[in-house]
């Protein structure tokens, strides 16, 4: 080798050797250039059968199951937001055919604390798709405002949580509005079946099961963000589908029914109140109050 060719090795740029592709990676380029092109070859040559797609979609919808996952709901600003869950969304894509979808992490910017991230969902057999690029901050919303995360499993669950909203929206993108409503209102009639069992059962059973976890009903109103006395079927839905999470130790007590935190004034204006009634009851009776003032909370 002459002095030359050791001179441009030697003042070769990083972003130049950066560039270079290794055999792993051209091995794995071309393979998922051909799984796209037999992905379209199948679609055209076993294209799917409606009615075969529309009957699997009612087996499915008629499940228990499915209907108890199939709608999300949460509070926010006094009124209620809901509407069909991811899960539903992906079982529609199963009953379909020809469907892809999926999640990926285009880039990861510690410094910056986002992550770029892009969801997706791809009618092989229409060729339709829908895709969104959107930047995923490392921050958690908290009542005094976003609080940065840094734990790999938060940013983790983090970025996955904001993923699913976007790839749910994507799938319901290129399947057909008629399917989606047709499962909806299937699922709907499901829950309010509920396998025969009235409604006020039902809920009795999911207060024994969050008593067991040591849950109080108080807690369970705030976390539905009403009373008792006016839960609905997917009110019920939603504590099973908490309850399963805490079963299989997903998710802690805690995260899903933080305590009631209160301040020292109103610690003061309760006991306060106490003297000048001259009750014998304790106000603070059924309150949590943290023998130190303790870090806020994580919401998810």
């Amino acid at each position: 080798m002459t002095s030359s060719a050791l001179d441009q090795i030697g003042t070769r740029s990083p972003a130049a050797v950066a560039d270079r592709i290794g055999q792993a990676t051209a091995v794995e380029q071309a393979r998922a250039v051909a799984e796209v092109q037999a992905a379209i070859v199948v679609a055209q040559q076993c294209p799917r059968d409606m009615e075969e797609a529309r009957r699997q979609m009612r087996d499915s919808c008629r499940q228990q199951a499915l209907a108890e996952r199939a709608f999300f709901r949460y509070s926010r600003a006094g009124s209620t937001i809901t509407g069909p869950s991811v899960h539903l969304a992906r079982e529609l894509a199963r009953c379909w055919g020809n469907i892809q979808y999926g999640i990926a992490e285009l880039r990861r910017d510690d410094a910056h604390g986002q992550s770029e991230m892009q969801a997706w969902a791809w009618d092989v057999q229409t060729n339709t798709r829908s895709s969104n690029t959107f930047i995923v901050p490392h921050k958690r919303d908290k009542k005094d405002g976003p609080v940065a995360i840094v734990d790999m499993r938060d940013i983790y669950e983090n970025n996955a949580n904001n993923g699913a909203r976007r790839v749910r929206e994507a799938i319901f993108a290129v399947l057909p509005p008629w399917l989606t409503e047709e499962a909806k209102t299937l699922c709907s009639e499901t829950l309010k079946d509920g396998g025969g069992e009235p409604l006020p059962q039902r809920i009795g059973k999911a207060v024994d099961v969050f008593a067991g976890y040591g849950v109080r009903v108080e807690q369970l109103e705030t976390r539905l963000g009403r009373p008792k006395g006016r839960w609905d079927e997917h009110d019920v839905a939603q504590l099973l589908v908490i309850a399963q999470s805490l079963k299989r130790g997903e998710v802690t007590v805690d995260e899903e029914f933080p305590s009631v935190r209160v301040t020292a004034d109103e610690i003061k204006g309760a006991k306060s109140k106490r003297t000048t009634a001259g009750s014998d009851v304790d106000p603070l009776a059924g309150i949590d109050v943290p023998m130190a003032a303790p870090e806020p909370e994580v919401q998810r």
